[in-house]
């Protein structure tokens, strides 16, 4: 019999290791949620996008959310989005390991949220390191910046356009930089 359903494992923050029974599920659901993503990244329509990423997600979502396709989504059901956000063309969530995005967040184009990676050892790198990632209230991410996995961005701050953000950001700070650092309060 097999472990516990390989997505709650992932939600979990569990490894996923390269030679996991249940691995080939992943694989599956992504080519499901691809079908979606290419009807709602072929839409004009402020509706059809948001309904059809509510069935990407498999949650409701608020009609005050607004998505520049296209966007990118690998699995989708461990993406939670508030009200009033702004997702700008081009960005990819690589949501396995978990993506919050609280209200009134602003989202630039071509930004990565990556809440999954791999082990470093080379024996091991094929295994599946997941993290969930939080955007917390009001926080802007500009354009091109990229937020690995297990991070918290606090209320109100910025991430500067093209940081690479692998560590928590405070709430009402700028952070900026490769990797992201403080630059400036709020």
């Amino acid at each position: 019999m097999d472990k516990v359903d390989i997505f709650e494992r992932l939600r979990d923050g569990e490894t996923i290791l390269s030679d996991d029974p249940q691995r080939y599920k992943m694989r599956e659901a992504s080519y499901r949620t691809k079908m979606l993503l290419t009807q709602m990244n072929n839409s004009a329509d402020p509706a059809e996008i948001r309904n059809l990423l509510s069935l990407i997600t498999d949650s409701g979502i608020h009609e005050s959310v607004a998505v520049f396709t296209p966007l990118y989504i690998n699995y989708g059901k461990h993406t939670t989005i508030g009200k009033n956000v702004f997702i700008n063309f081009n960005c990819t969530l690589l949501d396995l390991g978990g993506i919050t995005i609280e209200d009134n967040v602003l989202i630039g184009p071509n930004v990565s949220i990556l809440s999954e990676g791999h082990p470093v050892g080379p024996e091991e790198r094929h295994s599946l390191k997941p993290k969930s990632i939080h955007i917390k209230n009001n926080a802007w991410i500009g354009a091109g910046a990229t937020i690995l996995q297990g991070v918290i961005i606090g209320e109100n701050a910025i991430v500067a356009a093209g940081a690479v953000v692998s560590k928590d950001v405070p709430d009402n700070v700028i952070v900026g930089g490769i990797p992201a650092k403080i630059i400036n309060t709020i």
